[in-house]
């Protein structure tokens, strides 16, 4: 019987060579490209949280990904940057995205961003929360006439998300309950 020992060797060599180098590329293998947009020094201060991929991708959509991360966590009266990280830009022409926030945020600088075609693009978005509770920055986007609409949640303290009052809660005759509200 011949042992054959070169080849675990040969394996921990090549994994030697390659775990020395330094690559400075992205998951998918492309290096980013920034959109450059100043951030605070207080940003680098406050821990950055995970990447989110959002997750509302449907087949009429402007095909352009987005993922995000909050710097630190937020507070009442106090600025929490938002870092949106574009990508799958196709269209000549670029994509644009607007930023609106619901009751109880406030955005901080522009609400409108264009994103170059064919690069990924990252922008930071300062949003302050003026009290306790669950509030939403929302995020338009659109390439090619085609138009993507994601929600990213601020969560401020620990006040849990309360249900509006204006429905009223009926069974149905399976044993589920629904809420009835008025047509606007």
């Amino acid at each position: 019987m011949t042992l054959n020992t070169r080849f675990p060797l040969a394996v921990a060599l090549t994994w030697l060579a390659v775990s020395m180098f330094p690559v400075s590329v992205l998951a998918d293998g492309m290096p980013s490209a920034h959109t450059t947009t100043k951030r605070s020094t207080s940003s680098h201060k406050a821990a950055a949280g995970p990447w989110v991929t959002a997750s509302s991708r449907k087949p009429n959509d402007s095909g352009v990904k987005l993922q995000y991360r909050l710097n630190g966590t937020p507070q009442a009266g106090k600025p929490t940057v938002v870092v949106l990280q574009f990508d799958g830009v196709s269209d000549p022409a670029g994509a644009s995205v607007t930023l609106t926030v619901d009751v109880g945020l406030t955005l901080s600088g522009s609400a409108s961003l264009s994103m170059p075609s064919g690069q990924r693009s990252d922008a930071s978005v300062t949003v302050i929360s003026q009290g306790d509770g669950l509030a939403y920055l929302n995020v338009f986007i659109t390439q090619g006439g085609r138009t993507s609409a994601i929600s990213i949640p601020i969560q401020t303290g620990t006040a849990a998300p309360a249900m509006k009052a204006n429905g009223d809660i009926k069974p149905l005759p399976d044993g589920d309950n629904i809420i009835s509200q008025p047509a606007k």
